[in-house]
């Protein structure tokens, strides 16, 4: 066997990206998704790109997959008809979540719908107080008549969640007992095993939201590893995590919740890895696929992570107007802006973009597939930046009349201007869509969107990147090889990891260092556990962190705890610690405050290589155009012709002035004439803003 054959497949809602990597050498597809059996995309891409490169399924080492199969069936309400069992007097957290607005002064706000509707939400006496003590001891026969209740409901998967169970999860663990002798086909989901923290609505929200996708997640992955093995698969499989890291099928299938958005966070670590080649210290990851596109801020090589992410937010910009899952994440702002996001004019004649998505299926109306509205693809077929005629390394041929009647009939009539215009504002809109939401992005974590330059991929963003980091006022921006499937190159790069966060209340004036240690250490062995048999064999290491406040404050701040057991003296340097950090967020601290811990994480990872940066290249000859495309500029009103060059044959060290496109296989660079671009030391194209 071929021990460093790896392949990643990062199925999107339009496209199925795989990547096939051995040695030095990376060979690439990009075929649609075929939404009713995902598997068969992968299996077919796998087949084209190993007759590429003269292997078999056998020569396989490792099978990376990313997905955002989760994350579309709660958006699309397509998950499995799932119930919640709650503690008595809870049957409503779902509705009455945590009191807040998140816009405050809008008298017809409308809040996500809940994925459980309220008549498959049930209740059983049983209480556990904030320490773990039983209150109440748990009606077993409750539970047994409300597992008659769930048979004759037709209920497929079951979500448990009860008053401070994340301190004692024994009453949640009878009630599955009882659940699987009643109804040994339920799925059930246990919040003390998905989410043990505290705040019961993001607990419940997280345990509901897993139970809703656990049916079709497994049953999608039993299908891809059976076929896999059909094909004499042996090697590893592993899932993409939210949080960044790889984890085995097992654990994958198990907490389905985990992998809501395991596709974007593979273009974040893909981001990453361009920024650390190309010395960016300040980055900001722009991806855009086929369905949606994503902004990431990357500091110091490294993208931002949370603790909570919000699936099918009601007001795509706004906090809170989303479901909340409280699980590990790479953090990043999502919107419905990609090339097969639909354009249509509003009630009051507007040109709006997205967030429906004519996806894979029909697809947009240049596809030829039965489309009759336009997408973003459509517009910019018409403007001239996308040649019809290779489309994703010309396997799919491009209906350019289709695309000029759709927008003709859906925006440029209603607006009474010329089909280019209208191409041309439906490219305006979603440019701009794109920088607001990397503008409010920044904004909600404290930074200036123009001190960071641009890293571009996904099948969309190249040709967008230009005028939203003329909008946003970035300097440079870099498209890095393999662009068009970045998200499954960087799928390749993530370290095996699993991290655990629990919640257990500690003051530091109280500061029990046996007990913080014996949780720690429990912690630590169970994620161990979970990914030895993904690591295999290889060197792992751990982090461990306390989520630390002022008492009666919301909300926490991280601070680093040691690879030992704790002792009572580390009071005083958490307090230090957490202090130095509040000051540096807040100017200062206050002195002599009570400071409280209220959860506890541990990450257990395999080590992340960066790669070095890379020097300078020398200067090339002058590239030559492959020839010439007419391309419609909006802002002059004119149509000029552009050089086109073709990526592979650009060495690096090439320069040339915009406006130009550099065409490739999977995507297309517009480099507008706001930009000069040449080509780095690792192949990336770099546009620098011309000065004056």
């Amino acid at each position: 066997m071929v021990k460093d054959l790896r392949i990643a497949v990062d199925i999107g809602g339009t496209f199925t990206d795989v990547v096939l990597e051995e040695g030095g050498r990376r060979l690439t597809r990009k075929l649609l998704t075929t939404p009713q059996r995902p598997e068969e995309a992968v299996l077919d891409g796998v087949r084209l790109i190993l007759a590429d490169s003269g292997r078999g399924f056998d020569d396989v080492d490792v099978f990376v997959h990313g997905t955002t199969l989760a994350t579309n069936a709660v958006i699309e309400r397509r998950g499995a008809r799932t119930a919640l069992i709650a503690t008595e007097g809870f049957r409503d957290v779902l509705d009455i979540a945590n009191e807040s607005r998140y816009d405050q002064y809008d008298l017809t706000i409308e809040k996500p719908r809940p994925l459980v509707q309220r008549a498959l939400r049930f209740t059983v006496p049983e209480r556990m107080d904030v320490h773990g003590k039983v209150r109440l001891v748990l009606d077993e026969a409750a539970v047994r008549a409300v597992a008659a209740d769930l048979a004759a409901q037709g209920i497929e998967s079951v979500a448990v969640a009860f008053m401070h169970a994340y301190v004692n999860p024994a009453h949640e663990r009878r009630t599955r007992e009882i659940l699987a002798a009643e109804l040994p086909a339920l799925r059930v989901t246990l919040s003390s095993e998905v989410c043990p923290e505290v705040r019961e609505y993001e607990r419940t929200s997280t345990a509901v939201a897993n139970a809703y996708v656990q049916p079709l997640m497994d049953s999608y992955l039993q299908r891809m590893q059976t076929a896999l093995a059909a094909e004499n698969f042996k090697g590893t499989i592993y899932l993409v995590t939210s949080g960044g890291g790889l984890t085995a099928i097992e654990t994958a299938r198990r907490f389905p919740v985990r992998l809501i958005e395991s596709g974007p966070a593979g273009g974040a670590i893909f981001a990453a890895q361009v920024a650390a080649r190309a010395g960016e210290k300040r980055a900001l990851s722009y991806d855009m696929g086929g369905t949606t596109a994503k902004i990431c801020l990357i500091d110091d090589y490294t993208p931002h992570t949370a603790r909570l992410f919000e699936v099918d937010r009601a007001a795509r910009f706004l906090k809170g107007s989303g479901l909340p899952v409280r699980i590990p994440v790479i953090e990043m702002v999502e919107i419905g802006a990609g090339g097969g996001s639909i354009a249509r004019l509003d009630a009051l004649k507007r040109v709006t973009v997205g967030p429906e998505s004519a996806g894979a299926e029909p697809g947009p109306a240049c596809y030829g597939r039965g489309g009759r509205h336009p997408a973003v693809t459509d517009a910019n077929v018409v403007l001239g930046t996308i040649d019809p005629k290779d489309f994703a390394g010309g396997t799919i041929e491009l209906d350019l009349d289709a695309a000029k009647g759709a927008l003709e009939r859906d925006v440029a009539q209603g607006l009474g201007l010329s089909t280019d215009m209208a191409a041309y504002a439906v490219y305006e809109m979603v440019s701009e869509n794109m920088a607001s939401a990397a503008r409010v992005h920044a904004v909600e974590r404290g930074a200036s969107v123009n001190q960071y330059n641009l890293i571009a991929f996904g099948g969309g963003a190249p040709l967008h990147a230009a005028r939203v980091a003329e909008k946003i006022g970035v300097q440079r921006v870099i498209v890095p090889p393999n662009a068009g499937v970045g998200s499954a190159v960087g799928f390749l790069a993530a370290p095996v990891s699993y991290e655990l966060v629990r919640s257990r209340y500690m003051r530091l004036d109280a500061f029990d260092a046996a007990s913080a240690s014996q949780l720690l250490g429990e912690m630590s062995a169970e994620a161990t556990a979970l990914v030895a048999p993904g690591a295999r064999g290889m060197k792992t290491f751990e982090r461990r962190v306390a989520f630390m406040r002022y008492v009666g404050q919301g909300h926490e701040i991280v601070v680093p705890l040691p690879l030992r057991p704790l002792v009572a003296s580390d009071a005083e340097a958490l307090r230090m610690a957490y202090e130095r950090d509040y000051a540096a967020l807040f100017e200062r601290h206050i002195p002599n405050a009570a400071i409280e811990i209220l959860s506890w994480s541990v990450q257990v990872s395999t080590e992340t290589n960066l790669p070095a940066p890379q020097g300078a290249a020398p200067a090339a000859p002058q590239p030559v155009p492959v020839g010439r495309r007419p391309v419609f500029d909006g802002r002059s009103g004119r149509t000029t012709d552009v050089p086109v060059y073709r990526r592979e044959a650009l060495p690096p060290g090439s320069a040339f002035p915009g406006p130009a496109i550099v065409a490739e296989d999977e995507t297309s660079t517009y480099i507008s004439a706001s930009f000069t671009a040449h080509i780095d030391a690792s192949g990336c194209i770099v546009m620098d803003r011309r000065v004056g």
